[in-house]
């Protein structure tokens, strides 16, 4: 009698772990029938979906502009990022703009909280250039205190040298 109450217990904990939600979520791991991790679309969250969110302005308009060393003009490649953040915060006005100025970890610290502001003031200037208003924008340098990826090469340096459009909403 007792091996078939452990069998038992055995089957119905078996059982149970292999039972899914209606949505086809997994109730124990988060990820669902389709392995994507419980988002739909291949692991993109449905606000990344949305054009008027933030994590689509993020990651398919592109809220960052790269720089080479020690400049702080546009390139090519990042007027054409700001031209895409210039449609897309026109058809979004509610938004705040802060434009964030970063640099790599070479250099004194003075300079560097200089450069990025640099940086961020050339985006300002472009994105006011094509017509977003001044008065959503405000600019501030991070220098060298905010890397996003820490070590002592240019593959690093290149990603810190960097201006972050982030996105505030109204009145904030």
């Amino acid at each position: 009698m007792k091996i078939s109450l452990r069998a038992a217990l055995i089957v119905s904990a078996i059982a149970l772990a292999a039972c899914a939600q209606k949505d086809g979520t997994d109730m124990g791991t988060g990820s669902d029938q389709f392995g994507t991790g419980g988002f739909e679309n291949g692991g993109i969250s449905s606000s990344a979906l949305d054009p008027a969110s933030t994590e689509y302005f993020a990651q398919t308009v592109g809220d960052r502009v790269l720089f080479p060393v020690d400049q702080s003009s546009l390139t090519a490649d990042a007027r054409l990022i700001l031209d895409g953040q210039v449609a897309w915060l026109q058809r979004n006005g509610s938004y705040q703009i802060v434009i964030e100025g970063h640099a790599d970890e070479q250099g004194t610290r003075e300079y560097n909280v200089a450069l990025g502001a640099r940086r961020a003031n050339a985006v300002k200037e472009y994105l006011v250039s094509q017509g977003v208003d001044a008065s959503r924008l405000r600019t501030v340098s991070y220098g060298k205190e905010r890397p996003i990826s820490v070590c002592s090469s240019e593959t690093c340096y290149s990603q810190n040298r960097r201006a972050v459009t982030a996105l505030r909403g109204a009145g904030s």
